[in-house]
């Protein structure tokens, strides 16, 4: 009789800790699957010796599709996401606690913004230190579907990250 009872309350204790694990989600999940495909607006650049030069002078590209269609059921739910970061606010420290978590690097700074629907807009009380932007990041959180917008893009879905670390591919 004991050892049933044991069984129970182990099991009432253990199953909070199982249903907080994050759902581990992907970027192609993010776009509702009735939605249009996207084709990028991306001007050709042919003299490629201009390449570097022409990123860093030219204005910050204009997004395509700002207002591209959300996945609603993903509202609320704890997801785990791997991204780049794009920062948006910078505190004394030199981290970013405010920023866009996005598909691939350089986006919304040297390529046009991927849609709207690509794009989460992060807030983070500790941040990701400035110098360490170059790689791929798992951010964990509620992920809201709600609009937001900053002078670099519009995001389809905001999230308050609960966790932040360094994507490792694995081995």
């Amino acid at each position: 009789m004991m050892p049933r009872a044991l069984l129970a309350l182990l099991m009432l204790v253990a199953l909070p800790l199982w249903a907080a694990e994050p759902k581990e989600l992907t970027w192609s999940e993010m776009i509702p699957p009735d939605a249009a495909p996207e084709v990028p607006n991306m001007t050709p650049l042919h003299d490629l010796s201009q390449m570097s030069s022409a990123l860093e002078s030219a204005p910050a590209a204009r997004q395509d599709m700002p207002n591209a269609p959300v996945v609603k059921n993903l509202d609320g739910q704890n997801i785990r996401l791997p991204g780049y970061i794009v920062p948006l606010e910078v505190s004394e420290e030199g981290r970013t606690t405010e920023f866009l978590l996005v598909p691939y690097f350089g986006a919304c700074i040297h390529v046009p913004p991927p849609p709207s629907n690509q794009i989460v807009h992060v807030k983070s009380e500790v941040g990701v230190k400035l110098d360490e932007l170059y790689q791929p990041y798992w951010i964990e959180g509620a992920l809201q579907v709600k609009a937001s917008t900053s002078e670099l893009a519009d995001a389809g879905y905001q999230m308050e990250a609960d966790k932040i670390y360094v994507y490792e591919l694995p081995e």
